[in-house]
């Protein structure tokens, strides 16, 4: 098995450098695809930084990928060399235990983050077990479609997980990555939707990506008018925010839902959850079957995550401009390897 070439971070806070490693022989159940464009996440960039303390390097980042297949295991079952298929942020779980037998492989207790312990997707080619290979619908825009295999169901899920139906109303706080998503696919499932973003600036953009009302994350005045009007509030953000007038803008019976991996404690008062019968709550990124469904759901109704494209060899640029808070919303590096 020929060496495979990408890119790679050896410490904390580290330029990527050029790598290359031998990955073994292909496992029975593995899957090999011919990368063809990754999405830049900023997940990526907290591994590369081990912001999160589960780093293991040297990092090979990457868990957008996007790309044909080259090489199937012997006991692979439904997909076929020269298929069109995408990774997100997990290759593998037992497929065994009680999560993966029901369906929730994602909440496997030994599932395999594909940037964690394993080759990412800003490299020549990358592995994954059959099931996390999710085909990509035909009509789907390949060189946008990475992000939504991440950022994507990450904001997709919640609408699936709390059955969240076309009378509901919806917020979305931050209009960035992942939020001008959550944005999109609200809108196409059916809700009301309001954004809530800290740029002013971004208002007008926020309404073309699907929001029916902007309001101010700054002003609490602002958001206090909203109050008692959500069903659903997601957090795609990942820094400290006014949690308790937040929590003042659902419903009873509302839900304030974080996928944005805010680091510093939530304070959260008890009586704003009792008062209300509200709850918090949190999600990973999504199961294959749930990956599968976002994908057919974004390309029905024609959803696109809004990408800026780096080849994948100036891609310490292209952290640098993800860092810079520059991204204008999802990066996406286009495999250049000669």
């Amino acid at each position: 098995m020929s060496k495979i070439q990408g890119w790679a971070s050896h410490g904390p806070k580290q330029k990527l450098e050029p790598i290359s490693l031998d990955p073994g022989p292909l496992g029975p159940e593995e899957v090999e695809i011919a990368v063809e464009h990754c999405g830049l996440c900023h997940s990526d960039l907290s591994i590369i930084n081990n912001d999160w303390n589960l780093s293991r390097y040297p990092v090979v980042p990457g868990h957008e990928a996007v790309g044909r297949i080259v090489a199937v295991g012997d006991l692979v079952e439904g997909l076929q060399v020269g298929q069109r298929v995408g990774v997100g942020w997990n290759a593998g779980s037992c497929m065994h235990c009680q999560e993966c037998v029901g369906g929730k492989h994602n909440f496997c207790s030994t599932v395999q983050p594909t940037i964690i312990g394993h080759l990412g997707g800003f490299a020549q080619r990358l592995r994954a077990h059959w099931v996390w290979t999710i085909p990509l619908p035909d009509s789907l825009d390949i060189s946008s479609a990475g992000p939504l295999l991440c950022g994507g169901i990450t904001v997709f899920s919640p609408l699936l997980t709390f059955d969240i139906k076309p009378i509901d109303r919806v917020g979305i706080v931050g209009i960035g990555g992942l939020g001008h998503m959550g944005l999109k696919f609200a809108k196409a499932w059916g809700c009301e939707v309001t954004a809530f973003t800290s740029h002013e600036s971004k208002a007008e953009e926020a309404r073309s990506f699907g929001a029916h009302h902007v309001v101010s994350s700054r002003d609490s005045s602002a958001m206090l008018k909203a109050a008692n009007s959500l069903d659903l509030l997601i957090v795609t953000v990942n820094v400290p925010l006014d949690w308790s007038t937040l929590l003042k803008t659902l419903k009873p019976n509302g839900r304030l839902h974080v996928v944005g991996a805010v680091l510093e404690p939530m304070p959260i008062s008890a009586l704003d959850l009792i008062f209300g019968q509200k709850s918090v709550s949190g999600s990973p990124t999504g199961s294959p079957v749930a990956l599968a469904t976002m994908l057919d759901f974004a390309a029905r109704h024609h959803i696109a995550p809004q990408v800026e494209h780096f080849p994948m060899s100036r891609v310490n640029d292209a952290l640098e401009h993800l860092r810079s808070g520059k991204a204008r919303y999802r990066i996406v590096l286009d495999a250049d390897f000669v």
